[in-house]
Formats: C-alpha cells, sequence, structure tokens
C-alpha cells in the first residue's frame, strides 16, 4: 500500500509543477482545489479498489511503460500522459495568467467542469474494482487466468476506464478556467482512442469469449454513441 501512495502522491505532485511553474504562483485557489479533489477521489477510491485487487494496483504502481511493450504501445501511454494529465494543466497555467486568449468559462460551467473531473477519477476507481486484469500494458495475462470483464461499468461500455479521461482532462481545463486547455484535450483524446482500438484487436484474438463480449457490448466510451 505504501508503493501505491507513493505513486499517488507522485503524480499529484507532477499536476501540481505543471500547474504553478505554468502559472509562475503558488496563489491559485482553483488549482489548489483541483488538486485537493484529486488527491480525495484517488485516495479513497484506491482503498476500494485495493481491499479486493491489491495486485492491480501494486503493478499500476510502478513505471507507466514496460519494457514487455512494443514500441508503439509505450509511445501511446507515454504521449497521453504528456499531452492530457501533464499537457493541459500546463496549457490551461499559461493561459489563465499568461496569454489570455479566451475569456474564462463562466462559474456554473467551471463548476460542471470540476463535478466532471471528480465523477472522471471516481469512474475509473469503479472500473478498476470490476476488473481484476486492468493492468497498464496491452497483454494477456494466462498466469493470473485472465477473462472477459463484463460486470459493473463494463455492461454498458468496453473502456470505461478510459471512458472516464474526457470527463477529467474537459473538466479540469473547464474549472481552472481556460477553454483553451479543455479543447486541447482533443490531442490526448485521439491517442487514447488508437490505443483503446489496438487494445481491442489483441483481446479479440487471444482472449476467449471476447469476441462474443464484444457483440454483447457495441459501444466502446459512449453508451449510444460510440
Amino acid at each position: 500500500m505504501f508503493r501505491v501512495i507513493a505513486r499517488l502522491t507522485f503524480d499529484a505532485a507532477v499536476v501540481a509543477a505543471a500547474l504553478f511553474v505554468a502559472a509562475g504562483t503558488v496563489a491559485w485557489p482553483r488549482a489548489w482545489m483541483l488538486l485537493a479533489v484529486l488527491c480525495v477521489v484517488r485516495l479513497g477510491g484506491t482503498w476500494a479498489v485495493y481491499r479486493v485487487h491489491p495486485d492491480v494496483l501494486r503493478e499500476r504502481a510502478s513505471l507507466p511503460v514496460h519494457s514487455e511493450q512494443s514500441a508503439r504501445d509505450r509511445a501511446l501511454v507515454l504521449g497521453v500522459l504528456a499531452s492530457g494529465f501533464v499537457g493541459v494543466p500546463l496549457l490551461a497555467g499559461l493561459d489563465v495568467w499568461r496569454w489570455h486568449l479566451t475569456e474564462a468559462p463562466a462559474r456554473v460551467i467551471a463548476v460542471f467542469g470540476l463535478v466532471a473531473f471528480a465523477l472522471g477519477w471516481a469512474l475509473k476507481n469503479v472500473a478498476l474494482r470490476a476488473n481484476a486484469f486492468a493492468v497498464t500494458e496491452v497483454r494477456l495475462q494466462p498466469e493470473r487466468g485472465q477473462t472477459v470483464a463484463d460486470v459493473g461499468p463494463y455492461q454498458f461500455v468496453r473502456h470505461p476506464f478510459y471512458a472516464a479521461d474526457p470527463l477529467i482532462l474537459i473538466g479540469s481545463g473547464l474549472w481552472l478556467g481556460s477553454y483553451v486547455a479543455a479543447a486541447a484535450a482533443i490531442i490526448p483524446l485521439i491517442l487514447i482512442v488508437l490505443r483503446l482500438t489496438r487494445e481491442e484487436q489483441v483481446l479479440r484474438r487471444e482472449l476467449p469469449g471476447y469476441a462474443a463480449y464484444m457483440t454483447r457490448v457495441r459501444f466502446r466510451l459512449v453508451p449510444g454513441l460510440w
């Protein structure tokens, strides 16, 4: 558990550095609120997931890329992290404090963004709790007897863990006060779509029952849309 908490702390520190370095100040209440929500939701969710799938969290607490991954998959993972979970906060800080490219979102829209941000992280926790095989790299896990995850949110979309990312990335940009940062979330989201498409190819080819699951659950990220 210490290793998991250390990883969460590191992630929050990276986001904080992106926010405050870009802003050039720590006197940014909305950034502090975003970090507080991030820590509370992730810590609470981590405890809930750790009680049922400690092995998954321990593995996810390691580096986000592994030697067993293909070069393409490593590039996609790093691209998502750099452009999304670091790039969006960085861009928000630059826009809000230096560039002023657009007017700040109205308060009701900003609050909606913070709620979406919190719900996104909560959805990730729910997805992890429902899937004992949700590791960071695209690979089969025969040593753990991997089966198709089809409970919880996986009954409605095939990739609920990824479905949380638009809420997190767009929501954070809106709450921080930057339409530019919210719009820039399209870059990591495109990379996520590329990755989940590749992941489905691997699972359909190698995981028994996944092809039938794809027929049963038609939508990848958004019920009724895609």
